[in-house]
């Protein structure tokens, strides 16, 4: 079902055409990155080119045609030392020719057509696979970029929180500068607060625009500046998780590959048969008595075993083990690793549950203080620097709990990521 409406998501997103995107879930984002990544279009070369070798392959069991000439001349002929009264025979020319048309027909080769066939298709599926690891890598960078996003969409509804927060303490200062009972510094410099906030906005929404523009190249769409990011449903981890990337389905691959190389060693090693003819025109003949140009021909059946390379199969076969056991050792060195990075994410992810428990606590008793400020200010019992500082104080909690929070939904993605889910 999830496929569907993603697959619908694409449809969708193609018919606008050139209308930036409004909206963009992390789902969508990974399919549309993937589908628009350079290295996407190496998999239909590694079709075509698996596609060609079958087809080359395959041809092998055609009639094979060949055509040769030969024309010679040697220093001696066959001759018959003995005179027969009233019977002479007759020695060959010196000079000799001979045009000879060639058919062959393989009838059996030890299956080594057919291995290398097989050979040829798993090559292909470990090519396809190592694409599919290579855009799996896209997901780090897609990951990145959309939280960067959501952080600083987070950041900038603090900086909304802050600015009414300096605005009603500039209405109570405006109130009790006109009834002169508090200094116009003290409303400058409320004033010159919320200008910086406002640069604070300012910087924080360039710096959107440019995580946007970079997600933009990466899916091949144009993002809308203001587009809304889905926040990502914050993946629950499992208690024995089980790792499903695409590395270890191209470790498959490769031993799948590896096993195919040995069968190739022992049908390279079978002997082969095939049918042959020759049709031939020249002088002389198949008999060899008669000095004349003729026409004769050829058929039977050739039989070949090639010795060989009985030779080098041992030491084929032990290669073959040794690149198997290489395959296992990668395998294991990514599972070790990858456990460790899971372990490292589980510690992360419990590290920031805690913190972000303790923040919403600093939050609440500093927004109390800073309500307490707030009538303070307007009774006049503490100045506008006393009460930026709580504020701040407050803005600072707040920013700290914003990057707990984007901190942990990373470690959570990351978690899934490293999973393969």
């Amino acid at each position: 079902m999830k496929q569907i409406v993603l697959t619908g998501f694409l449809w969708f997103a193609l018919q606008a055409g050139a209308q930036p995107l409004q909206e963009l879930s992390l789902p969508e984002a990974y399919v549309l990155a993937q589908k628009n990544y350079p290295a996407v279009r190496q998999k239909d070369l590694v079709r075509q080119t698996a596609g060609i070798s079958v087809e080359n392959l395959q041809k092998g069991f055609l009639p094979q045609f060949s055509l040769n000439g030969q024309a010679t001349y040697q220093s001696d002929v066959t001759s018959v030392p003995v005179s027969i009264p009233g019977f002479a025979i007759e020695s060959p020319n010196k000079d000799q020719y001979k045009v000879v048309a060639d058919v062959n027909q393989l009838i059996y080769d030890g299956g080594l057509t057919k291995e290398q066939k097989a050979l040829q298709q798993l090559n292909a599926s470990v090519e396809n696979q190592k694409v599919e690891v290579e855009l799996y890598k896209v997901r780090e960078r897609i990951n990145q970029l959309f939280l960067g996003i959501l952080y600083l969409d987070e950041q900038l509804k603090q900086v909304e929180l802050v600015k009414k927060d300096i605005e009603t303490g500039i209405k109570k200062l405006e109130a009790q500068v006109q009834n002169g009972v508090a200094f116009k510094s003290n409303l400058n410099m409320l004033k010159a607060e919320l200008l910086k906030a406002e640069q604070r906005a300012i910087e924080t929404s360039s710096s959107r625009k440019g995580l946007v523009d970079a997600l933009s190249l990466f899916v091949g769409q144009e993002l809308n500046e203001t587009v809304k990011l889905e926040q990502p449903v914050a993946p629950v981890a499992a208690a024995d998780p089980a790792i499903d990337r695409p590395e270890l389905k191209l470790y498959k691959e490769q031993e799948k590959l590896i096993g195919q190389q040995d069968k190739l060693i022992t049908a390279k090693n079978l002997p082969k048969a095939s049918l042959f003819a020759q049709a031939g025109y020249g002088r002389p003949g198949l008999n060899m008595l008669k000095n004349d140009f003729a026409f004769y021909s050829v058929g039977g059946l050739r039989f070949n075993w090639s010795l060989g390379g009985l030779y080098t199969k041992k030491r084929e076969k032990e290669q073959v083990l040794v690149n198997q056991k290489m395959v296992e050792v990668q395998k294991e060195t990514f599972l070790l690793n990858t456990n460790a990075q899971l372990k490292q994410q589980k510690a992360e992810m419990d590290k920031l549950q805690r913190l972000i428990g303790s923040d919403h606590e600093i939050i609440s008793l500093r927004s109390t203080v800073t309500d307490a400020a707030k009538a303070q200010l307007e009774n006049g019992v503490i100045t506008a620097n006393d009460y930026l500082k709580e504020v701040n104080a407050e803005d600072q909690a707040r920013q700290t709990l914003i990057t707990h929070r984007v901190q942990l939904l990373q470690a959570q993605i990351n978690y899934q990521t490293l999973l393969g889910k």
